[in-house]
């Protein structure tokens, strides 16, 4: 058993991040990684990327919007419950060196596994441009840590509530036709933004990272559910993943993949809702 040691409730209360102590996994776990997460006997294994951790504590973030069954109970529990299961790290860690100069993009939920990312290239020596993107102000989360993390940081909302008014693309594309020396573009987000963000850094030809997030079972490579297609070969996301050349991913069929257990997805988050009401 897990305890909550914090609970932060953001982005209009669709997006929560909790403080966990897990000692083990905090002294070993490194950016880019994730944990699986059963929030009780009867719950469902979900992956879930490290926000942060602090090894000294003891202790991971993990931050996860509410989108489902499973991210709704774990919304529900508090400071001082538990959770039942979390086994990580797990994934092949950012490979991070001194490149030069280097863009995170981040989007939605996205810009969490971003942040610990985006520190270790400045930590590494690099001049790190961040790019950070939400459908509207309110729903933006991690300004502060990514200005902290960064030497460089854009914002964009979607409605033009708050920083530049549109994609996290418009911007990026404006930088490259800057005519910096852009060694890394690292996209994080939903499927729609590191397709596009892939689409355009091919025609500048700048090498480009993404961090996927597909359907996952077990984790350790052994049941299939996360393999994605990645330069026409089949990938296991939990064990060779979850980063990958952006310019080499099949963003469609990981798309339909995703969206394969919609309507079962939502019969369980219904009978969830009914018997605990907001």
């Amino acid at each position: 058993m897990f305890r909550i040691l914090e609970k932060r409730e953001m982005a209009e209360r669709t997006v929560c991040e909790f403080k966990i102590e897990v000692p083990d996994i905090a002294k070993k776990a490194q950016p880019g990684q994730f944990v699986v997460i059963r929030a009780n006997e009867t719950g469902e294994r979900i992956p879930l990327t490290m926000a942060g951790t602090d090894p000294e504590a003891g202790t991971i973030n993990i931050i996860f919007q509410v989108v489902g069954k499973t991210t709704a109970l774990l919304r529900s529990l508090g400071e001082g419950d538990e959770i039942v299961d979390i086994i990580g790290p797990l994934g092949v860690p950012t490979h991070v060196e001194k490149l030069g100069t280097v863009i995170c993009v981040g989007g939605g939920t996205g810009v969490a596994v971003m942040y610990p990312i985006t520190k270790a290239y400045k930590e590494a020596g690099n001049h790190v441009i961040a790019i950070v993107g939400a459908r509207t102000k309110d729903l933006l989360i991690l300004e502060e840590e990514m200005k902290a993390a960064s030497h460089d940081l854009r914002v964009t909302t979607d409605d033009g509530s708050y920083g530049h008014h549109g994609f996290v693309t418009d911007v990026l594309k404006q930088i490259l036709d800057g005519g910096d020396d852009v060694k890394l573009v690292v996209g994080i987000g939903p499927v729609p933004m590191m397709k596009f963000l892939c689409k355009m850094t091919k025609e500048y030809d700048v090498k480009t990272v993404v961090s996927l997030n597909p359907i996952m079972v077990d984790a350790t490579g052994m049941c299939g559910a996360c393999r994605v297609s990645v330069g026409g070969r089949t990938r296991f996301c939990c064990v060779e993943g979850p980063e990958f050349d952006g310019h080499q991913v099949d963003f469609d069929e990981l798309v339909k993949r995703q969206r394969a257990y919609l309507t079962e997805e939502k019969v369980s988050m219904d009978r969830f809702t009914e018997q605990v009401p907001e």
